[in-house]
């Protein structure tokens, strides 16, 4: 049970991580990655703030992916409770002073998603699935088996973008270098870590519940 918990532990702790590599990313100001465009579009005609809107939309996605019969582990569950609300909490802080220039801003892009691959290694070595937003990823993938799934990929990204775009949501370079660098970065602080997400076997809500209980019946 205490391995569980400290695992709950781990996926929180990388989540904070990596929701202010996010703030970092919008911190910049030049533009936001597709998800994130989406979000802070839907805040534009809500009365929902950013945080609360990539809640509603974390919550939403992980209908979808029991839909398309995705494994979901707690993992998943707490990724889309509690991260849009992390990032709302760093941008609601805003204590980094505002970006002088488009270099400074892409350093800054840099470093956020360099801080999110960092998130994602603590979140993921947990062993209890992905984020809901892979999990629909993978999904799709799936029943487009004929499609590479990096272009199944791009063009999830370009719907998504698209339809933020047309709420409202920032759009800029930094929307550019943050699509095109977020693979790159991500792979280069892997080979850091030493990390091959793809060795990890994941335990679904249903599979931690199962070892909860048996553990619990040995005590």
């Amino acid at each position: 049970m205490s391995k569980i918990l400290l695992g709950w532990l781990r996926i929180v702790f990388g989540l904070i991580i990596f929701a202010f590599g996010v703030h970092l990313t919008i911190k910049a100001d030049l533009g936001l990655a597709p998800w994130d465009c989406f979000g802070m579009g839907i805040s534009y005609h809500t009365p929902l703030n950013y945080g609360l809107s990539m809640t509603v939309m974390g919550v939403v996605l992980l209908i979808i992916d029991l839909c398309l019969k995705e494994k979901i582990g707690f993992g998943t569950v707490i990724d889309a409770l509690l991260t849009g609300n992390f990032v709302q909490f760093f941008n609601d802080m805003d204590k980094l002073p505002h970006t002088p220039n488009t270099f400074v801003g892409i350093v800054l892009i840099i470093a956020g998603l360099a801080l999110m691959a960092l998130g994602q290694y603590f979140y993921m070595t947990s062993a209890q699935c992905c984020g809901p937003k892979d999990a629909l990823l993978i999904g799709i993938g799936k029943r487009f088996k004929k499609m590479p799934i990096g272009v199944v990929q791009y063009i999830l990204w370009g719907t998504v973008f698209l339809i933020g775009w047309l709420l409202g949501g920032p759009v800029g370079i930094g929307t550019v270098v943050t699509t095109l660098a977020s693979g790159v970065v991500t792979q280069a602080v892997y080979a850091v870590l030493k990390f091959e997400p793809r060795n990890i076997t994941h335990q679904s809500v249903r599979d931690t519940l199962k070892l909860m209980s048996f553990r619990g019946s040995l005590t």
